[in-house]
């Protein structure tokens, strides 16, 4: 990314692992809650009073830090801005993991600038883990969270995230999101290839599997189905880990309707198995 100022990047990246977090630990109160009502949208995903909240404790947030940058969130929409700056808000990414009390969702803040993918964070509240990222920033993780502290930012006990090493498709470790959204864009069969080619393939779902690319547990994580606000913080954090994120036609960016994200080595040929 060019064009912008790496002091006003990284201030916004260190409000953004705060807001997060702690949009984040709103969350995760009602997280096992045995009376969370749950609606349905539009577009018959469920919905629930801690996506909402938590969506507008990030809002709130924002309009005190930076109030002329302009926001898309899932639950209430655009607003827009001046600065160049945009910001995309999933507050609970993996809501049928969470409704089904499984620790795997994550609260994500992704950023773009003169639309170029500035900056992501994804915050897992139920397992204690955080990975976060800024264009020529570096990639960072810290997996044992403390509950956080007034005017707290980044946590203690950082380290560097970093992608795997690996470099033949047959040795990796593979997660989906889900097969079926394979059959409703009608790309299982590029599915059934890759995962018929790789040495282990799981089903580590949603926002999680790109964490774990990001820290070199897993080699490759593939989603059929995704919106532009589940992709907002993948491209950064992936490529500051040293991997790449891209659609499965290798294009970069952030409005893409599906996701390869690889330690970058085995890119190539997942697109290539993918695509026959």
């Amino acid at each position: 990314m060019s064009g912008t100022d790496h002091n006003e990047l990284r201030s916004r990246l260190e409000f953004a692992v705060g807001a997060a977090r702690a949009a984040g630990e709103h969350a995760l109160s009602y997280y096992q809650s045995t009376d969370l009502m749950i609606d349905q949208k539009a577009d018959d995903t469920p919905v629930t009073r801690a996506d909402r909240e938590s969506e507008q404790l990030i809002r709130y947030a924002l309009k005190d830090s930076f109030p002329d940058d302009a926001i898309l969130g899932e639950e209430f929409g655009e607003e827009p801005g001046s600065t160049g700056y945009r910001w995309y808000l999933d507050p609970i990414d993996g809501t049928d993991s969470f409704l089904r009390q499984v620790p795997l969702w994550g609260t994500m803040m992704g950023l773009e600038f003169d639309d170029q993918p500035a900056a992501g964070v994804v915050v897992f509240p139920a397992l204690g883990e955080i990975v976060w990222a800024g264009s020529g920033l570096g990639a960072w993780w810290a997996n044992d969270l403390a509950p956080i502290q007034d005017g707290e930012t980044i946590p203690e006990d950082i380290r560097v995230a970093r992608v795997s090493e690996v470099s033949d498709v047959g040795d990796a470790c593979m997660s989906s999101t889900t097969v079926k959204g394979y059959d409703a864009s009608g790309t299982f069969e590029g599915y059934d290839r890759l995962r018929r080619a790789v040495d282990q393939d799981r089903g580590w779902g949603d926002c999680y599997g790109y964490l774990l690319v990001a820290t070199g547990r897993i080699d490759i994580h593939v989603d059929p189905e995704m919106s532009i606000w589940d992709v907002a913080p993948m491209p950064t954090i992936i490529e500051e880990a040293g991997g790449l994120a891209t659609d499965f036609d290798g294009k970069r960016g952030i409005d893409l309707g599906n996701m390869i994200a690889t330690n970058g080595k085995l890119h190539d040929r997942v697109i290539e198995l993918l695509n026959g």
